[in-house]
This record gives C-alpha cells, structure tokens and sequence, in this order.
C-alpha cells in the first residue's frame, strides 16, 4: 500500500490519509441529502429515495476511481449548481422528462472525455499562467469560507445590502460559532485532525443541546435503484437543438470548474511542479470526466471534484487513499443515512428574505471556514508588484466567491489576463489555448444578452 500510493514519497501514512478521507466526507457528506432535494423537487418525477442511492453510488465510484486510477486526494459527488440546471432548467422550465434531462449529462461528459483523451484538456490546464493559478486557489478558498459563513447562518440574505450577519439568538448559528471557536482553536495550536475533531466537537455538543437532532435509528435497508441507467436509455432524445445551449454551459461549467479545483487542491498539497504543473494531469481529468458520464448514466446528476477535498489536504491527505476513503464511507452510507444526516445535515431556522426559512448546518460549515483560509495563503505568490498580473488575479479572486461560480471566476480573470496582455503590447505572453478559452467564456457571458 506504501508503495501503491507513495505515502512514503509524499510524507504521509495510513492513519494520515484516513483522517483526511474521514474529514473531506464529513465537509461533504451533506450532498448526500441536498441532491435529492433539489433534484427530487416536485415536478421533476425524480424519486427522492432513488436520488440518494444514485448520489452515493456515483460518489463512491468516482472517488474510489480517483484514488486508485489517479492517486489524487480530490474526492468526487454531485455537483451544485449543476444539479440545480438539471432540475430547474432542463426539466421544470424546457419541460423535458428527467431522463432526458440525464441523458444531457452523459453527453456533455462524453465530449469533456474527448477532450481529456485528446489531450487538449490538460493542454488547457497547463497554459494558465501561474499568476493566475494561485489566483484560483485563494479565490476557491474564499468561495469555501463563504459557504461555511452562509451554510451556517453567520451571513443571511438581505434584500437591500445582500447580504447581512445572521441572526446570532437562533441555537445552530450559536453551535456554529461554537465549532469555529472550537476549529480554530485545534488549528492554530497545530492539533493534527483538528478539523475533524471539531466537527465531532460540535455534532455531539449540538445533540447533548438539542439542536442536532438524534438519528431516528441507525440503519435503514429500503434501498430505490429506480433512477439508475435512466440517462444512458435517453441518449438518443437528447440530440435536438434546443438543448445545445443548456449542453454548452452544463459542458463549460464541469470543464473549468475541475480545472480550479484540481489546481486549488494541488497547490494545498503541495502537488504541483515548480511551474505550477499537476503531474499525471491527464488521469486526474480523464477520472473526473468518466464521473460525469457515470452520474448521468446513475441519475445523479454530473459528478464532478469537490473543492471540499481540500478540507482533508488540510488534515495531511497527499494520496489517492485519501479518496478511496472518501468512496467507502459514501458506500457505508447507504444503510446509515440516519447517522450521517446527524452530522452533514442541515437544520431549518428563520432569516431568509421575507420571512423565510432557511437551512443550515452547524457542524461542518465551521470546518469550510478554517479550510477557506487555509487555502487563500496562496495570495502571497501573486506578484502584486505587476499590474498584468495582478489586475487578473484580484479580478479572479474577487468575482469567484461573489459569483458563487467557480467557472465565472475563472472565465472573469482569463478574459482580464488577454485583454489586459493585449493593451500593453505583449500578446505572445499569452498562451495560444488562453486566447481560445477566453473567447469561450466571453461567448458563454455575452449569449444570454444576444
């Protein structure tokens, strides 16, 4: 097992990697229960029940997949945000049936697959300038650190100034601040497993006050599969020309988001070569790609790498183990969903707009916060002295988290970097795929105007 995974190499162990396994799923587990809410909607005619089988399913073999084919600590699961275009775009508003809707999904991962096996993704990932690749990193870390901020009720939404402090009377936002205190108390004292003591810290405090509920029981065997193959049987009503545009940005969304996450987490690893390269790239985005093709085809959704990964290379995770730990525990969760909704859970308080309730979930938000600022570290590698290099950055890092789209962030800082190369007289700065992506996202920006 050393040797497979190069624990050795990477100074890491087993007990290491199966911390950092154990934390990434604690961050992250909470998609267990939020994709079949959002993909279960009412409408959709997706069964909630086959949406959680599907969703650990899809998890597990794209992250054990990922571990063992790439050996790289980035766990995979259904991707926010797209799940969402999934659920409200393609079926609630075109109206198409939700087979179809998946069968979208296996599409677009089988172009991005295309793209993996012509080598032209990588290719793509290695002309970033690496300006802008530290950029990523910290914007990504902002982006986590606002959503453990907004996950735990700490900032709310307001209609007038956007966004305000929450409601800090309400018990979970209390259990939240409790876990922070708690977090970053472990980490700055240097506590290996800090963060996964601190989500415990709080889970158990957060059930001893009443605010995490107790699992209702500790496993459940009723298992739907109904939703499985859904997406690969539809394959053939998904070529019509009303579902290009939705193809296109689902397909723009998984390529760039991976691309920032696999650099934001390389970086944390201290992974990437001397020029800011990912060794063995191509496994890396071949394995996420595949796990795209693999949501669709299991009805989950577009599979995608996680930025919570992160949270488990904070606690020391440098290896695939890391992931195929991830990949086990989400198998394990099918019979204990009751246990695991105590912990990556959420909670419904007041304090949305008009009223409204809101969800949080008080014991893993704490842990994206200190992760959030452990990966912004990187903002001391862009060099700040050198407008076009640093205009792109601040751009990338300041739209990233305020856009909550990691692929927007990214598509701000590549059209800044061209044009900004441009009007200083220097294009052959720029590499050649560079000018080509930030057409890409400034078509994807400007066709919704058009």
């Amino acid at each position: 097992m050393d040797r497979f995974f190069k624990f050795s190499e990477r100074g890491t162990n087993l007990r290491t990697e199966v911390v950092a396994g154990l934390t990434t799923f604690m961050t992250m587990a909470y998609i267990i229960f939020v994709n079949p809410v959002i993909l279960g909607t009412e409408g959709t005619g997706l069964p909630v029940g086959g949406v959680f089988v599907a969703t650990c399913l899809a998890a597990a073999a794209a992250s054990i997949a990922m571990g063992v084919v790439a050996n790289f600590p980035v766990a995979l699961a259904s991707g926010l945000g797209l799940n969402a275009v999934v659920a409200f775009t393609l079926i609630l508003d075109l109206g198409i049936p939700w087979q179809t809707a998946m069968a979208a999904v296996v599409l677009e991962g089988l172009l991005v697959t295309l793209l993996v096996l012509t080598n032209l993704r990588e290719a793509v990932l290695n002309a970033i300038p690496l300006s802008l690749k530290f950029a990523i990193a910290v914007g990504i870390g902002l982006f986590i650190a606002f959503i453990g901020l907004k996950n735990s009720g700490i900032v709310v939404a307001d209609p007038v100034t956007y966004l305000k402090l929450g409601d800090l009377s309400q018990g979970p936002v209390l259990l939240a601040l409790f876990g922070l205190a708690v977090t970053v108390a472990l980490v700055a004292r240097g506590f290996r497993g800090g963060l996964i003591v601190g989500i415990l810290l709080t889970a158990i405090v957060g059930m001893i006050l009443g605010i995490v509920p107790l699992p209702s029981s500790l496993a459940s065997l009723n298992l739907d599969f109904s939703t499985i193959g859904g997406g690969v049987l539809a394959l053939p009503d998904v070529l019509q020309l009303t579902l290009l545009p939705v193809i296109f940005a689902l397909f723009m969304t998984d390529f760039f988001d991976t691309m920032g996450t696999v650099i934001a987490v390389g970086q944390e690893a201290k992974l990437l070569d001397e020029d800011g390269r990912l060794p063995n790239a191509k496994r890396v985005l071949l394995v996420d790609s595949l796990a795209a093709v693999g949501g669709g085809a299991m009805g989950a959704s577009s599979v995608t790498s996680y930025i919570e990964s992160g949270s488990g290379v904070a606690e020391g995770g440098r290896t695939g183990m890391t992931s195929v730990v991830v990949g086990i525990l989400f198998l394990l969760a099918l019979p204990f969903s009751p246990l695991v909704t105590v912990v990556g859970g959420s909670v419904p308080i007041p304090g949305g707009t008009e009223g409204a309730e809101i969800l949080v979930s008080p014991v893993t938000s704490p842990a994206l916060i200190v992760v959030g600022f452990l990966m912004m570290t990187s903002v001391r590698f862009v060099p700040w002295d050198r407008a076009d290099e640093a205009i792109p950055a601040f751009l990338t890092i300041l739209t990233l988290p305020l856009t909550f789209n990691i692929s927007y962030g990214i598509g701000f800082g590549f059209i800044s970097y061209v044009l900004i190369k441009l009007a200083r007289g220097k294009p052959g700065e720029v590499h050649p795929l560079l000018y080509v992506a930030a057409a890409l996202f400034a078509l994807a920006f400007l066709v919704p105007a058009l």
